[in-house]
């Protein structure tokens, strides 16, 4: 579907193009609460822990800027909207791997959400593009699962044990 906007073709509806800019918005609010995750534990002297929602602050961060580009390369236009507050306040290591871990699923549905916008609409381009961000969910849940069930058998004591195994993870790891 080409749709002339502004003297520009643009590549997809108007609906796509609100859809992809709340995701970019989204995404900016990932980054910013993984790097709240991040400061908590750099505060509580847990650099491995610090390390590794610093990653994902930044992997968020690139999300965002690849949608950027996607909707300016199909000739739309970018939305930069303000980004909600996050959570400043944690507890503990488990409660922050738990909330990890349901914003990842949470991520998973509105990636979801698109695709199906995207289908609806029969934009095949924007269907391929957030397949790629569907099959990345995959491994994005898993592993934050995997840090709830390492963190929770570690309890208080191992947790620096596992703290010391994160700062050098640069990849997710895979058990095969």
């Amino acid at each position: 579907m080409c749709i002339r906007d502004r003297n520009k073709t643009m590549k997809f509806s108007e609906r796509m193009q609100s859809a992809i800019n709340e995701q970019i918005n989204f995404e900016m609010f990932s980054a910013n609460t993984y790097l709240s995750m991040s400061t908590y534990f750099a505060q509580q002297g847990l650099d491995g822990f610090a390390h590794w929602y610093y990653k994902q602050y930044k992997e968020e961060l690139t999300h965002a800027e690849d949608m950027m580009h996607y909707v300016i390369t199909r000739g739309g236009k970018v939305e930069i909207k303000a980004v909600a507050a996050v959570e400043t306040e944690f507890n503990s290591p488990l409660e922050i791997a738990e909330k990890a871990y349901h914003h990842e699923c949470l991520v998973s549905e509105k990636i979801e959400g698109l695709v199906r916008i995207a289908s609806e609409e029969k934009d095949m381009p924007s269907q391929d593009f957030f397949w790629k961000y569907i099959r990345e969910q995959v491994e994005e849940e898993a592993t934050a699962s995997n840090i709830v069930d390492r963190v929770r058998l570690a309890s208080d004591h191992a947790i620096i044990f596992l703290d010391l195994s994160l700062i050098h993870i640069s990849e997710p790891t895979r058990p095969y």
